[in-house]
């Protein structure tokens, strides 16, 4: 795991970014995309350098998302599909069919799950898993408790994660009671997982999943047992760290061929 200290989230945006970018010009790149607020800096820097003529072609990039809520009707502002192509893909030019979420149809929930996994392997596995974390430290909708073996599943909401969504919706009484999930053994499959940390509200979650005991009490840290993992955080999100210091010298040593 490789944890970077920046000065601010745009410096976290603009190395998200830069990771992002870096894997769709190696070519047929498969992005795992996340939604809620802390990507947001990082796909309007993407979107922002494509439509200066400085990003990459998005030509052949298949996308998937992390989750789904269960019960929203057809074609919802705030279902994650209607979010993801309204933030990132359709400004991107990736059209509606290269990008694929859990079904969330009631008819076929007992098998949605089984399903989102083979289709994940059909197409050769994620290369860059884009990740945010919960205040309780869930990823996706991994929330305490889940197992670090888990696989993408129905599962039901906590009441503080309907209230954190909430700001989505009208009021918490609109927010879905379940939703699809990639688990975290499915998020683990991915090549390289790219984990954004911004915002004070997030150093105790950071601290734990990076330097704490990997436990299912703490879903994201099981990314410590992962062999390819960045995480870029802000400085309020780093106040959590003891090694916040070392992190950031590692970081500025390591030679300019490396990258992330």
């Amino acid at each position: 795991m490789e944890v970077v200290p920046l000065a601010s989230a745009d410096e976290v945006a603009a190395l998200g970014a830069d990771v992002v970018e870096a894997a769709v010009r190696a070519g047929g790149a498969v992005l795992g995309l996340a939604t809620g607020s802390t990507p947001l800096p990082t796909y309007r820097e993407l979107i922002r350098r494509y439509d200066a003529g400085l990003g990459p072609s998005y030509d052949g990039v298949r996308c998937f998302t992390l989750d789904e809520y269960v019960g929203l009707p057809a074609g919802h502002p705030e279902s994650y599909r209607a979010t993801i192509a309204r933030e990132l893909t359709d400004p991107l030019g990736i059209p509606a069919d290269r990008v694929q979420g859990p079904s969330p149809e009631l008819a076929g929930l007992p098998t949605a799950g089984a399903r989102y996994e083979e289709a994940l392997v059909a197409a050769g596995g994620v290369d860059v898993q884009i990740l945010g974390i919960g205040s309780d430290g869930h990823l996706a909708f991994n929330e305490p408790g889940s197992s670090l073996a888990s696989l993408t599943r129905l599962k039901t909401l906590t009441e503080e994660t309907r209230r954190d969504n909430a700001r989505f919706f009208g009021s918490i009484d609109e927010v879905p009671r379940h939703v699809l999930t990639q688990g975290l053994g499915t998020i683990l499959r991915a090549r390289h997982l790219l984990l954004l940390a911004t915002g004070a509200a997030k150093a105790a979650a950071l601290a734990a999943a990076v330097e704490g005991p990997v436990s299912a009490s703490c879903p994201a840290s099981v990314l410590q047992l992962h062999p390819h993992v960045t995480v870029l955080c802000d400085g309020p999100a780093a106040t959590g760290l003891t090694r916040r210091d070392h992190y950031r010298e590692v970081y500025d040593a390591k030679p300019a061929w490396q990258g992330l």
